[in-house]
């Protein structure tokens, strides 16, 4: 299994090397029952920190695609089935677009519109210090 990253780019590396991997998913290039290699193993061969591998390995868990189990190592789950058919949908959506003469700008607005992204929580408030009694 190849997983690419790009250490210039701003996305941090655990994200790349995890949206490399939902690629190889969401391509076919990786099936559902697959074993994901080693953090180990992708660490060593891509000179990173074991942490960043795993990280990517537990936000892929997150996302439902990896099931994580000690001794079994990384397989990927039954959505990888869904996650290959909506990209099946995304790519006629992408071809209808250019047919109607869209750029993939637009089409990108119109997702990013039906579905905006969670507002950032308001900053929270400093702590207030309470006045100290003298107890004396």
């Amino acid at each position: 299994m190849l997983i690419r990253i790009d250490p210039s780019r701003d996305a941090p590396l655990w994200e790349q090397v995890a949206a490399s991997v939902r690629a190889g998913i969401a391509t076919g290039r990786i099936h559902a029952g697959e074993r994901l290699p080693a953090a180990r193993e992708i660490a060593a061969s891509l000179d990173l920190n074991l942490h960043t591998v795993l990280h990517a390995y537990q936000v892929l868990r997150d996302e439902g695609l990896v099931d994580m189990r000690r001794g079994r190592g990384a397989v990927v789950t039954d959505a990888a089935h869904a996650l290959q058919q909506l990209r099946g949908e995304v790519a006629a959506l992408v071809a209808r677009a250019r047919s109607l003469g869209l750029a993939p700008t637009v089409l990108a607005s119109l997702l990013a519109e039906i579905d905006p992204p969670p507002l950032e929580p308001p900053a929270s408030p400093a702590p207030r210090s309470l006045p100290q009694e003298d107890l004396t």
